[in-house]
């Protein structure tokens, strides 16, 4: 059997003051599949894509990409860093968290010239165009709104051609055309994507299959993506639906909401 490109194994991460995030998450992410990842604020979404971007590191359990165990140590590894951080990129739900260069231009030319990539400057000038961005490759990014700061975000990942995608809330800030431009790019890709969102109507354009975080942190749905977008106790249960009681002509009645919201 063919090793899968992401393994998590038991992992459980914890806060250095003893909080736990999660516990006991086991899964495997094969290659080319789009999984979308579903849970309440506060289950640890956010923290389990800074995992599988070797950004944490896990309190129990282990992470395995492409078969390797995902360890400080092995990341210290020249040849290997280099290879999984090309391979292996994560957008930051605040854009502002990876945007630190001067200009556009240099802030999505940063990866390739750090990777030393030959076709720097193609490469650059491919994503802006993809992504509307030509006429702001001299604009500082610091003073641009925030959609095109998501966009120069994304740029920024797309430009160095990576194998899997992380995705945290990649809609925010995005207009209804860029969010279209999003899902074509990453459905019609061979790329596996694992992406984040709250937007439970957007969630069904992301991907086929779902992980669904509960409030507790702990992984309580692994499979198709439409099953568990119909499955209103499902959503429930995990705190993504609530039961709201109205009345009618003086009788109460309750009924199941779904959340559909795009804050963390």
């Amino acid at each position: 059997m063919a090793e899968p490109l992401l393994e998590f194994n038991g992992v459980a991460y914890a806060w250095p003051d003893g909080r736990s995030v999660f516990a006991d998450l086991s899964f495997r992410i094969e290659a080319g599949e789009k999984v979308v990842l579903l849970g309440p604020n506060g289950a640890g979404k956010s923290t389990l894509l800074r995992l599988v971007n070797g950004l944490l590191q896990p309190t129990q359990g282990t992470i395995a990409w492409q078969g390797c165990m995902l360890t400080k140590e092995l990341l210290r590894q020249r040849d290997f860093a280099r290879r999984f951080r090309q391979d292996n990129v994560l957008l930051f739900q605040h854009p502002e968290a990876m945007l630190f260069n001067p200009t556009v231009r240099e802030e999505i030319a940063y990866g390739p010239r750090q990777l030393g990539l030959p076709d720097g400057d193609q490469r650059v000038a491919r994503w802006a165009a993809e992504l509307g961005l030509s006429a702001l490759l001299d604009e500082a990014p610091f003073a641009l709104s925030g959609g095109q700061k998501q966009k120069v975000a994304l740029a920024c990942l797309l430009v160095l051609d990576p194998s899997f995608l992380a995705l945290d809330e990649p809609s925010a800030s995005l207009d209804p055309a860029t969010v279209g431009w999003l899902i074509d790019t990453l459905l019609e890709s061979g790329r596996t994507v694992l992406v984040s969102t709250h937007n439970l109507s957007l969630a069904a354009e992301l991907g086929e299959r779902a992980l669904i975080l509960n409030g507790e942190g702990r992984l309580c749905y692994d499979g198709p993506l439409t099953a568990a977008l119909q499955d209103l106790e499902l959503l429930q249960a995990a705190g993504l639906a609530h039961r709201h009681r109205h009345r009618h002509g003086g009788q109460a009645h309750a009924h199941l909401h779904v959340h559909d919201w795009e804050s963390s």
